[in-house]
């Protein structure tokens, strides 16, 4: 028997297994469709961590042994952890992960018009591939600050009938130039 055949876990698991699998998918795609930004994946990482007997932790506040505490870093990171119950000195764990979203962020004077258009100059982040981006619906997820100072939470793209974004990219035929481009360049 020399040769390696490929299993499938998700095959080969147990019903009870399966449908464990399946609540926890479902549960992670609700996740990610109420996280899409930074902001919201530190908000339902909240009702999380509440739903699990955690509490806000104000920096230099009392931590009792045992308790479960986390701390909203301006609504863009979120730490959370449960003191030990026994003495530090007998060591520490540490799990760390990090939020990331990528994205394309508007420019600080983002819009102009031009031929009855509505441009955004925009930067994109996070590792994705530019041309990942090109003629797929896209939805807007953000936070303006008003003059006042006051901030309001903007989605648009999400329901029915909310305007749809997209980058634009040229029909093959009419691209011959484009294509010859590097990818960074194109």
């Amino acid at each position: 028997k020399l040769f390696y055949k490929k299993e499938n876990v998700y095959e080969n698991q147990t019903k009870k297994d399966a449908k464990a699998t399946e609540k926890y998918a479902k549960g992670y795609m609700k996740f990610l469709d109420n996280a899409k930004t930074e902001r919201e994946a530190v908000r339902e990482g909240i009702k999380m961590l509440e739903a699990n007997g955690f509490v806000p932790y104000t920096l230099g506040g009392e931590i009792v042994k045992g308790g479960k505490y986390y701390y909203n870093n301006r609504d863009k990171s979120l730490f959370a952890f449960v003191a030990g119950t026994e003495d530090i000195e007998k060591g520490i764990r540490i799990c760390a992960a990090h939020i990331d979203s990528p994205r394309l962020d508007l420019k600080q004077h983002p819009l102009f018009e031009n031929d009855g258009f509505a441009y955004l100059k925009t930067h994109y982040y996070g590792g994705i591939r530019k041309y990942q981006w090109v003629t797929i619906p896209l939805a807007l997820h953000g936070v303006v600050t008003t003059m006042d100072g006051k901030n309001v939470e903007i989605v648009i793209g999400e329901d029915e009938g909310d305007p749809i974004f997209c980058i634009t990219d040229l029909l093959p035929h009419l691209a011959q130039e484009q294509s010859q481009k590097t990818l960074a360049n194109a």
